[in-house]
């Protein structure tokens, strides 16, 4: 099981002993890295990054808090190998929480992973350890990096448990930093990677999996962004239906995604769904299912992680429009500045403005970019 080592960086590995920085957040999975590149008779040192986040009230775990953080130094203790705490408290307010409170207050609905992937682990954080001296930084993301020689680049690519694969959250990664970053979890099902964590003796072996933001609580993200704002940022306003009549009042544009249908407080007889949201009128539309399909989407912040993309010409990809849909055939055009059409083969539900949309040839993750709106 060990040598089921996904990056194909193997060969150089072994042939010299590599400073390897593990970013530890305090659960299974980066702890089993951990432990996979002593094994290989690296030199290890693990390093989590604080965000200064308490919940003192939740039950869930969470990545990164205080919980954590005792975790990863657990952890490293069984493996006796340095563990160090980093101070990303600013990093996250400046990169990910005030984001995250701006796009839900223009209507929008962020992926906070995304960009604490972009800005704080392979941003950051990999700066960081480089300067340390690292050779390579490890995570417990369940993705491959692989070396194409007939392409001459690294290019990323989806986990072989395709169930766990979280490629679509890591493609605002720089193809600068391939060639140094490691994912030997890209191989392995979440099943083999407990049973490691068994062999290894590790305290997070049995550690539930957390699967909220880390930095909202319990009472959730409306209530979060209401203690950061203040009651504006549930200013009411008009449900308006596809025919333009006002048919409802409601709670503030926080309070609604693109796709909703439940909680909306109305009753017109009939099912509507949220189609649009424009923050500049303070409206939310609704309307009957037909109406969130859509042919196709503008997009920006378009980064070409595996592949050079040239501009204006059309390419054939297929396109996944949030993390838990699936991939769709679609055409790919690069406007240049960052900017992307996409056209549907057929047309897709609830493109939603804030969600990315990642562009995949069979397991090679292409690009990404952050969607702006429906066409």
């Amino acid at each position: 099981m060990i040598n089921k080592y996904s990056n194909n960086k193997s060969e150089e590995m072994n042939n010299k002993t590599k400073k390897v920085f593990v970013a530890m957040s305090g659960g299974v999975d980066s702890s089993v890295v951990a432990a996979l590149m002593k094994e290989q008779g690296h030199d290890v040192v693990g390093v989590t990054m604080c965000f200064s986040i308490t919940h003192p009230d939740s039950k869930k775990p969470s990545c990164c808090g205080v919980d954590g953080i005792q975790d990863a130094k657990r952890a490293a203790q069984i493996l006796n190998i340095p563990h160090y705490v980093l101070d990303f408290a600013k990093d996250i307010n400046e990169y990910i929480i005030d984001n995250f409170t701006d796009e839900y207050l223009n209507g929008r609905t962020p992926n906070p992973c995304v960009r604490c992937n972009q800005h704080l682990k392979f941003g950051t954080l990999y700066q960081k350890v480089m300067s340390l001296g690292a050779d390579y930084l490890a995570t417990g993301h369940y993705a491959k990096i692989h070396f194409n020689s007939d392409k001459n680049c690294y290019e990323m690519k989806k986990a072989q448990d395709e169930r766990k694969d979280q490629s679509y959250f890591l493609y605002s990664m720089k193809k600068e930093t391939l060639p140094r970053v490691l994912f030997p979890l890209g191989d392995l099902t979440k099943a083999e990677v407990r049973v490691l964590a068994e062999k290894y003796k590790l305290n997070t072996a049995d550690k539930p999996e957390s699967q909220d933001i880390c930095f909202v609580p319990d009472s959730g993200y409306k209530k979060f962004i209401e203690n950061r704002v203040g009651e504006s940022a549930s200013t009411p306003g008009n449900f308006v239906n596809e025919k333009g009549e006002v048919v409802g009042e409601h709670k503030g544009i926080i309070n609604y995604t693109i796709g909703q249908r439940d909680k909306l407080g109305i009753a017109l007889g009939h099912p509507v769904y949220v189609y649009k949201i424009d923050k500049d009128t303070n409206t939310v539309f609704v309307g009957p299912r037909e109406f969130l399909y859509a042919q196709g989407l503008h997009a920006r912040g378009f980064n070409p992680v595996s592949r050079e993309f040239p501009i204006n010409a059309p390419i054939e990809v297929q396109a996944r429009i949030r993390y838990n849909s699936p991939e769709v055939d679609a055409q790919l055009i690069y406007l240049g500045n960052g900017e992307v059409t996409v056209r549907f083969k057929e047309p897709q539900k609830s493109v939603t403005p804030g969600q990315s949309v990642v562009f995949y040839q069979d397991d090679v993750v292409l690009s990404g970019a952050i969607i702006e709106k429906s066409i």
